[in-house]
């Protein structure tokens, strides 16, 4: 009878044996002692040492490399080391366009990822550059976004404890990675830790990346995915339970306006902000970490970008708190589209990004074996008519089948101070079918105090979403998926960007890689959605259309696309108090055309650009982001969008227009500068956010933030909005001790 049962073969074939990973042999890693740690390589040990064989990914993939490159890799009983000679026929050529950290875009570097858990799915990414500049990202989902459950997979905000020295002659440019097994998490069995490894080095005026093992261009961004790393074996690694504690003082000064209770003028008000308080990271286990944060601050954090919203639903904004970074990707639960179950902005900040005070909480991630466990609870204090709230959440997700799949379960809570509260949960689940095949599936369910109707909180407060799609660039690729989102689904602890409604997604493709030309690849894709409605079962919306994508060999990429659109608005739609689309069904189509310049141009750009009808009227939209790295001192950045809409039978017209320069300066690898200028004509606001940093060393910073917000359209209303809408100084000092 098991031979009829569907579920009996999706188990089979999920743990039919791929050769998906790059080698199953193993790389048994030196271990050394007495390694001078300065950049120079020049070690006798590291002689001892034979490097790896190295392979161009691009431009050329698995061709010879054009210059001499050796990279090494040892370990202690504290570190793990990288060492790389990065010979050059000409030193001049050399590049490294900046002393800011996270910042190597458009420099030569050496990148190393650690599949720390041998999972094939997560890891770190350590890089730097012949000036000693420090990167590291966080890797989820195997580098993998699929159609329906897209999402960031790469999380750049990421930082840890590590360092790195570089040092440049007259033969190339020579460095060395110095990694803490504290600052990593992994597994030990029966004394050998097993982890994934993928060294690259990038020749940025070549536009040249080599990499180690010879990772095959098979899908996007290959060079980073977990599942082709060479695995590495460490053995007798024993760190010690390592306790980070970090206080902070605070001081400024802030300047906002709010309106009167009579709504008759706007009262100014002046506040001085004293505070202290603390992290405290904690490694129980060389695999299980606890953080515990007190009277949270996040006053250095980026500012957010300002975007101007050309459709009916929620805009998406990153979390960029160092806070919620490490090993985010425990709690991803996404459930279609943008939409997740856990939206770490929902502690902390307003819609509008207004901060909430935090009086502080605990995060505790970790693996036990074949298990990953997330739990966080954090606690705010309130503000203004905003309640105290406490929000809680636990994430567990267990490795089934095989390597790259895996079940798991999520529960969120938001509770305040009035007794209000929302709950939900949530099972997920992805499978390797077989070979590059996944399926991805997602069930959540909400319960709120104050849903009108409680008795309805049964599948109608639920979402499920499915996913069948086929990880890999070259040749045949699709992805198929689903939602049925119920109208009372509301995740109080999450992001949902559209509700009530059921989906159907298509997406076929064609790829073809090509070892000689200008192209190294181009594909051809058709795509196809529609929402209905769940009562009406009509058609909300839908999009059917071709797209055609390449890269070039200069690493140049772009394409473009053409869409028939279906637009059924039951209400009205609003773009501006001038502008308002009435309900009525619509049928348009639109042509999107984009090309980007190589990040490894120190004067490089990237063009979008969007016309056609757009619902019973015309929009044109272009966006233009021009970057110049003058020098390794100063860089600029600026991106102008601008989008015209034209409704000449209403005789109504919409303009907007949002500029954006950031501009980074740095003294040194210590003392840097990094300013955000906007401006949104859409919301009528000028913004600045201007943030220096001295970097004494890793974990000891002093901070001085800028920021403001100016009103730019003040017509003759009462009353008259101010001037300065907010505007703050201050000043933070942060200092961590290691124990």
């Amino acid at each position: 009878m098991a031979l009829k049962n569907p579920l009996f073969w999706l188990i089979a074939l999920s743990v039919i044996p791929t050769s998906y990973a790059q080698s199953d042999s193993l790389f048994v890693i030196p271990r050394i002692d007495g390694i001078t740690f300065d950049g120079r390589v020049d070690d006798p040990v590291w002689n001892s040492i034979s490097p790896v064989p190295m392979v161009q990914y691009e431009p050329n993939a698995g061709a010879l490399p054009t210059e001499k490159t050796e990279i090494r890799f040892a370990y202690d009983s504290k570190y793990f080391y990288v060492s790389m000679r990065a010979y050059d026929h000409d030193p001049e050529g050399i590049r490294s366009t900046s002393l800011y950290r996270d910042r190597i875009v458009g420099s030569d570097h050496l990148e190393i990822l650690l599949d720390t858990y041998n999972d094939n799915e997560t890891a770190y990414v350590f890089a730097t550059t012949p000036t000693g500049i420090r990167n590291d990202l966080d890797i989820a989902n195997d580098a993998t976004g699929g159609t329906i459950s897209a999402g960031s997979w790469l999380n750049r905000d990421f930082n840890t404890y590590w360092d790195a020295e570089s040092t440049v002659t007259e033969e190339g440019w020579f460095t060395e990675i110095r990694i803490p097994f504290s600052s990593l998490r992994f597994q030990e069995l029966d004394g050998k830790v097993i982890m994934g490894l993928i060294a690259q080095r990038k020749i940025a005026r070549k536009q040249e990346r080599l990499v180690y093992p010879a990772v095959p261009p098979k899908t996007d961004w290959a060079f980073l995915k977990p599942s082709l790393a060479q695995k590495i074996v460490l053995t007798g690694i024993k760190p010690g339970k390592t306790l980070y504690v970090t206080p902070y003082i605070l001081s400024g000064h802030e300047k906002s306006n709010k309106l009167n209770e009579a709504a008759t003028a706007y009262t100014s008000r002046n506040e001085f902000d004293k505070e202290i308080g603390a992290d405290i990271k904690f490694s129980i286990t060389n695999n299980l970490t606890a953080d515990f944060s007190i009277n949270t601050d996040f006053a250095q954090a980026e500012a957010d970008n300002q975007l101007v919203n050309l459709t009916r639903f929620s805009l998406f904004f990153p979390e960029k708190r160092q806070f919620f970074q490490e090993r985010a990707s425990i709690f991803d639960f996404r459930t279609g589209g943008l939409s997740r179950l856990f939206f770490s902005r929902r502690i902390g900040l307003t819609n509008d990004g207004q901060q909430v005070p935090i009086y502080g909480g605990i995060r505790l991630i970790g693996r036990m074996k074949t298990w990953d466990v997330g739990i966080m609870d954090m606690q705010t204090k309130s503000l203004d008519m905003l309640p105290s709230e406490n929000f809680g959440v636990l994430r567990i997700r267990k490795r089934v089948f095989n390597q790259n799949s895996f079940v798991g379960g999520m529960f969120t809570s938001k509770i305040d101070a009035d007794g209000n509260h929302n709950t939900a949960y949530g099972i997920d689940g992805l499978v390797r079918i077989f070979g590059d095949d996944y399926l991805t599936v997602q069930w959540a369910q909400t319960f709120d105090s104050r849903a009108k109707d409680h008795a309805a909180q049964n599948l109608e407060s639920g979402r499920l979403a499915l996913e069948l799609n086929r990880r890999r660039r070259a040749g045949f690729g699709y992805t198929l998926g689903a939602i049925l989102s119920g109208p009372n689904y509301n995740p109080g602890l999450g992001f949902v960007d559209r509700n009530d409604f059921k989906l159907g997604a298509a997406a076929l493709s064609q790829t073809w890689l090509k070892e000689k030309g200008a192209f190294i690849w181009h594909k051809m894709e058709l795509l196809a959605n529609a929402y209905f409605s769940n009562t009406e079962h009509e058609v909300l919306s839908s999009e059917i259309g071709s797209e055609w994508s390449f890269s070039m060999r200069n690493l140049d990429s772009g394409g473009i696309m053409v869409k028939r659109v279906y637009e059924n608005l039951l209400e009205e739609f609003v773009l501006s108090e001038e502008v308002k689309i009435p309900i009525g069904a619509y049928h348009f189509y639109r042509v999107i055309g984009t090309y980007k310049m190589s990040v490894d141009n120190t004067v490089r750009t990237s063009v979008v650009m969007e016309t056609g009808p757009f619902y019973d009227g015309w929009l044109n939209s272009a966006t233009l982001s021009p970057s110049w790295y003058l020098s390794k001192h100063f860089q600029l950045s600026l991106t102008y969008s601008y989008n015209q809409a034209k409704f000449d039978n209403r005789d109504e017209v919409f303009n907007s227009h949002i500029t954006r320069l950031s501009i980074g300066t740095a003294l040194n690898r210590k003392v840097s500068t990094n300013a955000l200028v906007q401006f949104n004509s859409a919301a009528d606001l000028f913004s600045a956010n201007v943030r220096f940093r001295y970097n004494f060393r890793e974990g000891q910073d002093l901070w001085v933030v800028f920021n403001t917000g100016l009103n730019t359209y003040r017509p003759n209303l009462q009353p008259m909005l101010p001037g300065v809408d907010t505007q703050s100084v201050l000043v933070k000092y942060i200092h961590t001790f290691i124990f």
